[in-house]
């Protein structure tokens, strides 16, 4: 147990430079991202018929996701900022208003987490940079929960997850690999893919490319 302690502790300091840190204990605000996608929609007068039929999400899901009773999953909103014809960024994090954003060790920015269909906690994450204007990268400290409905997801985009603590469970089409603390991987979003814990949670890295 001492030397298990012991490796956690070094780590924390070895990533703590470029992570920052979120505490178990730590309370979550949650950012209520179905406001946003409600205000873009109606400001398009979009019928939630028709972005059902956009995106393939059901009216019921959509409904949900509006009145923040499911926190979507990142490839989901991807896909509705697709069909909102909306920066993706502007949806997990808020459209920013500076050319740079420096993020010190601690500091947390717009924290949020991601539900299944079903309502279970998949993983929380807060944006590294949310004060970047017209960004197109969108770089999130993650932490994953295990996810035992194994639903792959698939959206436009380029992801670079880079695994901090933990295991990692990957699934990209047929391919599995377990990644741990140090190992990476870089794909097409386009790629049916999932990215969860393989015991209790796991930190990562994730970088979104429109």
């Amino acid at each position: 147990m001492k030397l298990k302690n012991q490796a956690s502790e070094i780590t924390a300091d070895r990533y703590a430079m470029l992570t920052g840190d979120i505490p178990p204990s730590a309370q979550i605000s949650v950012e209520a991202v179905g406001d946003r996608i409600r205000g873009l929609r109606e400001a398009k007068h979009i019928s939630y018929e028709k972005l059902s039929h956009i995106t393939g999400f059901d009216v019921a899901l959509l409904k949900k996701i509006e009145n923040n009773e499911i926190q979507p999953q990142l490839g989901t909103l991807v896909r509705l900022s697709k069909a909102l014809e909306s920066a993706f960024s502007g949806l997990v994090s808020g459209v920013g208003n500076k050319l740079y954003s420096v993020t010190r060790k601690g500091d947390r920015k717009k924290v949020s987490r991601s539900s299944s269909a079903r309502g279970r906690k998949l993983y929380t994450y807060f944006s590294m940079a949310p004060e970047v204007r017209g960004r197109h990268m969108e770089a999130l400290m993650v932490t994953l929960e295990e996810n035992p409905d194994q639903e792959l997801s698939v959206h436009e985009g380029e992801e670079f997850i880079y695994v901090l603590e933990g295991t990692v469970c990957v699934t990209l089409d047929e391919d599995k690999f377990e990644l741990e603390p140090g190992d990476s991987v870089y794909y097409l979003s386009t790629t049916p893919h999932l990215i969860t814990a393989k015991k209790a949670q796991a930190v990562i890295l994730a970088v979104l490319h429109e």
